[in-house]
This record gives structure tokens, C-alpha cells and sequence, in this order.
């Protein structure tokens, strides 16, 4: 709904305690920034438990959520907003919680007819003692993002993946294992749009060393953007169409993002996993993607909080 910036007052809920906090603090800066250049009130929060308490102190018109990773985009903290009837951005908790869990998004897909990577859930002390599908694949939590976790076994490889069996891991005693497909890493923002979802265009990442990991995505220079990606256009507007499908199968609001790995040489392309938060750093994906189409980053927040709702389903 259209909201004049001057009478609204917004919170950008940020931080939070996940593995990605520093992530969502740098997310939350730069769009509280421009959030103030626009013209509304803004007060950066720095989620805590206590979360219910601030925001009923408070009284936003609008939450901003920043947040990254478990609670925050997993629809635990979206169901405090419903319960306070606070207007927020992104997802629901129903799409927030599926999209984090990557099982239950990859059956929503599928289903849909969105092709993703086999694979599935196996326990974590297994996969540290020996490979349960053939080499190459990838291991990773099932409920993180930002590719916190995440780990490469190469075609031939002999050694496991030891570190998910670790006491020091924390991602759960389940652990997603997918085969590894080889080729291009692409990316799609969709924008929910009244009129239905809309894939902005397709990004080409290309990392400066080995996989596309969490250093890769958040180091300055970790990784090259070329967009539009120099993709056969069947490809191209493929990536366009399973984005855009896969944002309306798992009922997504506001700004998603779909990651894919095309194969170029075997002519594959699968769907990785859709981000219902995506990264809003200075390196992120979406802001680039929305700069190329002509909307700035000011206007992209600004579409954020007027597209902002509750409740959100």
C-alpha cells in the first residue's frame, strides 16, 4: 500500500543471533540508509528474544526485516509480527519456514515442476564415515543459508566430509546431500508484483577461488557479476520462468531470489534453493540485479515498504 515516507515510521530489524548475523547487520545498515534518504522515520533494531517487547514500545508502521538465517527468515519471527499485527516485508511464515528448510522446498518444487538436484537428508555422522551417494556432491545444513556449512567432495575423492560429524557442528544432525552439478552458478530476482511475480534478469557468478561459498558471496572480490548472464536464450528465459514459478509454488511475497547451476556441457539446469531474504549488502545480489532493470537501491527499498503487509500469507 502506498505510504507517504514522512508518516512512517519504520523499524529495520537486524542482526539476531544466527550464524549470519554480521551479514544481516551489514544488510541492515545499508537499507536503513536508504531508508532515511527516502524520507521515513527509521530505528535500526538489533533483534533480541525480547523482540515483542521492543516492537510494542516502538509502534513502527512498517518492520523491515534484515534478518538472515534461522529465526529470522525461517518464519519464527515473522509469526511474532503477525501476532502484533505489525505490517512487515518479505515472505510469510509459511513460505519463510518451507524456503529455509531445503527437504520441504525441493518437494514443494518438484511438485511444481521446477527441476532441482537429487539427493536428500542423511545423518550427519554418516556422512563423515563415508560417501552416501557417489562423488562428486555437496553437503550442506539443511536450514542455513548464505552457504554457511557448506562443503565440496570432489569427483574421486577419498577423504569425507569429517567436519559435519564434529561435536563442534551445529546445523543439525541431518545434513542435505546433493549431487554436485558442474557448469555456470546463476541467479534470479523475482519482485511480487500485484500483477504476479516478475524475474528481474539472470546474474553469472563466477567465484576468484573454488566454490561459491560464504567468503565468495560477502568478501570484497570474492566473486564476479556478469549480468545478463551471456546465456543461449531458451536458457536465459528458463531461468526467468522456474524463478518465477518457484516464487509463486512457495507462496513468496516481496523480493525472492532463486539460485540455479546450469551445465553447459551436459545442458542441466536445476534450482539450488529460492531466498526469501536476500542479501541487501553492498555485494548482494538483488540491489544489482534491480539497478540493472533501472529501479536504485532507494526505490527498491522504498517498493519493500509499500509492499509490506500483515498478514502476510
Amino acid at each position: 500500500m502506498p505510504r507517504n515516507p514522512s508518516e512512517t515510521h519504520v523499524a529495520v530489524l537486524m542482526g539476531g543471533w544466527s550464524s549470519e548475523r554480521d551479514v544481516s547487520l551489514v544488510s541492515g545498515k545499508a537499507c536503513a540508509d536508504a531508508l532515511r534518504r527516502v524520507g521515513y522515520r527509521v530505528t535500526e533494531v538489533d533483534v533480541g528474544r525480547d523482540l515483542a517487547a521492543v516492537l510494542t514500545a516502538l509502534k513502527p508502521d512498517v518492520a523491515f526485516n534484515a534478518l538472515h538465517g534461522p529465526w529470522g527468515e525461517d518464519g519464527c519471527v515473522q509469526g511474532v509480527l503477525e501476532v502484533l499485527g505489525v505490517p512487515y516485508t518479505h515472505s510469510g511464515v509459511l513460505a519463510s519456514a518451507m524456503a529455509m528448510d531445503k527437504d520441504k522446498s525441493k518437494a514443494v518444487l518438484k511438485a511444481a515442476g521446477v527441476p532441482v538436484p537429487g539427493g536428500g537428508l542423511f545423518d550427519r555422522h554418516e556422512v563423515a564415515q563415508r560417501h552416501v551417494i557417489e562423488p562428486p556432491y555437496v553437503v550442506k545444513p539443511n536450514a542455513e543459508g548464505s552457504s554457511v556449512g557448506v562443503y565440496l567432495v570432489r569427483e574421486g575423492a577419498n577423504d569425507f566430509v569429517t567436519e559435519v560429524g564434529s561435536p563442534d557442528w551445529r546445523y543439525g544432525d541431518e545434513v542435505m546431500v546433493e549431487p554436485y552439478v558442474a557448469g555456470k552458478e546463476l541467479c534470479v530476482t523475482v519482485m511480487g508484483e500485484a500483477s504476479g511475480p516478475r524475474a528481474l534478469t539472470v546474474t553469472d557468478i563466477t567465484p576468484a577461488k573454488g566454490f561459491y561459498d560464504y567468503e565468495a558471496k560477502y568478501a570484497p572480490g570474492g566473486s564476479t557479476h556478469e549480468l545478463p548472464a551471456k546465456l543461449p536464450a531458451a536458457i536465459f528465459e528458463r531461468c526467468l520462468s522456474e524463478a518465477e514459478r518457484a516464487h509463486a509454488a512457495m507462496g513468496c511475497r516481496g523480493v525472492s531470489r532463486s539460485d540455479f547451476r546450469y551445465d553447459d556441457v551436459k545442458d542441466v539446469l536445476v534450482l539450488l534453493e529460492i531466498n526469501t531474504q536476500p542479501g541487501m549488502t553492498p555485494t548482494s545480489l538483488a540491489p544489482e540485479q534491480a539497478a540493472y532493470v533501472g529501479m536504485d537501491f532507494e526505490s527498491l527499498v522504498r517498493w519493500m515498504v509499500e509492499d509490506a503487509s500483515c498478514p502476510r500469507s
